[in-house]
């Protein structure tokens, strides 16, 4: 297996529902799974992107939103076998014990952003199922004071585990899109596996109404079968947000995510599918241009916290953006325009939380994603002289990861400490 492969198939996995709440309620499912019956009580111990990313989203199958109402959900009968996917199906007596759980809530500093800690008790015993660095990696788990496993919280130890970091990271635009180029089959049959499903939650969304809308609306006076490029442009917007509107909502369909965020799944793969439906690109092609679009995915999330203040819509789009433009044929030098106009237009959008107004976020970076890709064809992108923006697009992505890492963790306290009042 290639490196490369290696990581998408790592990271390009489905999940149900919003990935924060699903890997909340995994840790409680592995917290009752230790404990070997439902727990009488539970302490959830976590980051506060964690509690930001999971407040204000629908959990798939139920009324119910909320870090603490997952976590309960998975430990009143999640099945661990299930990963991601573990609120995909959910009993009305496993819906009734986890409305009656007590579950009590504490926000630590001081730990990574990705981090959840859930503590089971019943009579005498208690177990402890830790979950950290990715969203389905468990890195403690603890019965009755016996230790079962001890991962450091935030560094992979396994070589696979390590790829984003030491792979990735150091990618140039060059070696991914050469990867892509020649990438085999078994690589293009994942990709287009991602788009297939993908685009059937974002053409559900058009047929039905989740959230705000924003993708049925803005897509309500376009062709299903675009007329200009300008208007396959516009579908793959509206399409996407709308795949977000559903998920946002707790559509129970899957989604193929990417750094562990199925927005950002989604906003690496449909626009691509739509602008190469339009072209009539062969299927070859798409898958290619999806290879091009993920990685340069997975090389921003290594720059970047996966949980940040950060928006993931905003960096995805600019894989997005590459995907596109390795679509219509543009070589590295239109990519190298295309990422420094992303970086120059939009970075600086936050993340407040996984909510129904990701699918404004996602309309709103695709779209930009589509005009960096008119301009870089006609030669135009920002230079040097331009505020964060570097000589190149390695430079710029430089300084977005100073920027993510320095220059947004205060502005991440401050969106959380509005998010908890308004809840008071």
């Amino acid at each position: 297996m290639d490196k490369f492969y290696a990581l998408l198939k790592k990271e390009m996995r489905p999940a149900m529902g919003c990935t924060e709440p699903a890997a909340s309620a995994l840790a409680g499912a592995k917290a009752t799974e230790l404990l070997g019956m439902i727990p009488s009580s539970v302490e959830v111990s976590t980051s506060r992107d964690m509690v930001k990313n999971a407040m204000g989203v629908g959990l798939p199958n139920c009324e119910l939103k909320g870090i603490q109402a997952a976590v309960a959900l998975g430990a009143c009968g999640g099945s661990v076998e299930k990963g991601l996917s573990i609120l995909s199906k959910i009993e009305e007596t496993q819906l009734a014990l986890a409305k009656d759980l007590s579950v009590k809530l504490t926000i630590q500093e001081n730990i990574p952003a990705l981090y959840i800690s859930v503590t089971a008790h019943k009579d005498a015993h208690l177990a402890v199922a830790v979950i950290s660095g990715e969203h389905d990696r468990f890195s403690h788990l603890e019965i009755d004071g016996t230790v079962l496993l001890d991962l450091p919280v935030d560094n992979c130890t396994t070589p696979l585990e390590g790829l984003d970091e030491n792979i990735i990271k150091s990618a140039s635009l060059s070696d991914i899109v050469t990867y892509a180029a020649s990438a085999e089959a078994e690589v293009l049959v994942l990709m287009l596996e991602a788009k297939e499903t993908n685009m059937a939650i974002a053409l559900h969304a058009i047929q039905n109404q989740y959230g705000l809308s924003v993708g049925k609306i803005a897509g309500e006076d376009l062709h299903a079968d675009p007329k200009s490029l300008a208007e396959a442009f516009s579908l793959a917007s509206s399409l996407a947000a709308a795949a977000s509107d559903a998920r946002m909502a707790g559509c129970p369909l899957p989604v193929i995510i990417n750094s562990g965020s199925g927005n950002q799944g989604i906003t690496l793969t449909v626009p691509l599918a739509v602008v190469a439906r339009y072209l009539h690109s062969s299927d070859e092609k798409l898958a290619k241009a999806l290879v091009v679009s993920e990685l340069v995915g997975l090389s921003l999330t290594a720059r970047k916290d996966r949980l940040s203040a950060l928006c993931g819509a905003f960096t995805a789009a600019i894989g997005c953006a590459c995907g596109l433009v390795y679509l219509l044929d543009g070589d590295i030098a239109v990519m190298d325009r295309a990422i420094n106009t992303m970086i120059g237009n939009l970075t600086g959008i936050i993340c407040d939380g996984a909510k129904m107004t990701c699918a404004l976020k996602i309309y709103s970076c695709v779209e930009a994603a589509c005009l960096a890709c008119k301009l870089a064809f006609r030669g135009f992108s920002p230079g040097s002289e331009s505020g964060i923006v570097g000589k190149d697009s390695l430079e710029s992505m430089g300084f977005l990861s100073r920027l993510s890492h320095e220059g947004m963790a205060e502005t991440d306290k401050t969106i959380l400490s509005i998010m908890l009042g308004k809840q008071k």
